[in-house]
């Protein structure tokens, strides 16, 4: 894999702080100065010269989405985060972790560490995610058996999940994968109509009692459990 993606894997540093550190002649693969674009194999040995890391702070913070705003990258007179909070006390630097769609709302984790993309969205690192959804017909007796056992989206058969039955039209899911659309498409795969999604949790980081398009700083023991479950370390 090329070098900078392997620093970042090996939480030393962001992609882009490595391609700083690579600028300055500061990595070295196999005792050799390492250039952008290099690749780092199995038996590789990679070193920091004077043991120089990404100085940059990393921040997080909980958002609650609200519906009609899309994630990123607006089109026409589409509105995203970043837009939507733009003149709110946080930094630039900040996107959000994974996607929620126009039409839903809830928990979005936003931070300027890119070190936790992969963590996060990577298939191969499951985490739980828990969402409130309401239908627009009355759930089916077997729907959570069904939804639990994997449902076929397009050939794809989901992995299994936990569902809560709230009332004859609700209820909760814990996924611990992401497909897009994936609860609408389950549910409409089991003669559904979903009418509000609503993302609760992602992990311990929990939506609570945020109002709509309002942030709060994650931090402290909540930060560290967080971080600790994707492997990473505060700095």
């Amino acid at each position: 894999m090329r070098i900078n993606k392997y620093l970042s894997l090996k939480s030393i540093t962001t992609r882009k702080g490595a391609d700083k550190l690579i600028q300055k002649n500061k990595i070295l693969i196999n005792k050799k100065i390492a250039v952008l674009g290099d690749k780092v194999y199995e038996h590789d040995v990679v070193e920091i010269k004077d043991k120089e890391k990404d100085n940059k702070k990393y921040v997080y913070f909980a958002y609650n989405k609200p519906i009609g705003v899309i994630t990123h990258s607006p089109q026409d007179e589409e509105i995203d985060i970043k837009n939507k909070i733009k003149n709110e006390n946080i930094p630039n630097d900040i996107f959000p972790i994974g996607r929620l769609d126009k039409n839903s709302h809830g928990l979005i984790i936003l931070t300027n560490d890119g070190r936790i993309t992969d963590r996060l969205l990577n298939p191969k690192y499951p985490h739980e995610k828990e969402y409130l959804v309401r239908t627009k017909n009355k759930l089916r007796s077997n729907f959570k058996q069904k939804m639990e056992a994997g449902v076929n989206i397009e050939g794809y058969i989901t992995k299994k999940c936990s569902v809560k039955i709230v009332n004859e039209n609700t209820f909760r899911v814990i996924l611990i994968e992401g497909k897009k659309h994936q609860i609408r498409r389950m549910c409409s795969n089991l003669f559904q109509e979903v009418i509000d999604l609503k993302r609760e949790r992602i992990m311990n980081i929990k939506l609570n009692n945020l109002k709509t398009n309002t942030f709060r700083k994650i931090q402290d023991e909540e930060l560290n459990t967080f971080l600790n479950k994707i492997f990473l370390k505060t700095k």
